[in-house]
């Protein structure tokens, strides 16, 4: 089992900047990603972020040129930094897990982010 747990979130006006970060603990030898899911009231779930296996990462085109992920291997950690900030990013942001080709998800509970003047 992978236990995720994120952190950083919060209210920020629009135009601000937050950094969402991910811990990962347990058998984190079973996973070699982690990315970034939101959910907006009365949305579907939605990808942010995530790595691909060729190295690359699919960010949402919602977001292109104003989020960034980034992970530091040896802290088992994956950070959002979110820039230019719009009432429309309003969501709770989940911290996903997994390991590519294998049927393996890992999800955390989330962190509400709420972009509002």
């Amino acid at each position: 089992q992978v236990q995720l747990v994120e952190s950083g979130g919060g209210l920020v006006q629009p135009g601000g900047s937050l950094r969402l970060s991910c811990a990962a603990s347990g058998s984190i030898s079973s996973i070699n990603f982690m990315g970034w899911y939101r959910q907006a009231p009365g949305k579907e779930r939605e990808l942010v972020a995530v790595p691909t296996a060729g190295g690359a990462t699919n960010y949402a085109d919602s977001v292109k040129g104003r989020f960034t992920i980034s992970r530091d291997n040896a802290k088992g950690t994956v950070y959002l930094q979110m820039n230019s900030l719009k009432p429309e990013d309003t969501a709770v942001y989940y911290c996903y897990a997994g390991a590519y080709g294998l049927s393996i998800h890992y999800w955390g509970q989330g962190t509400q982010v709420t972009v509002s003047s």
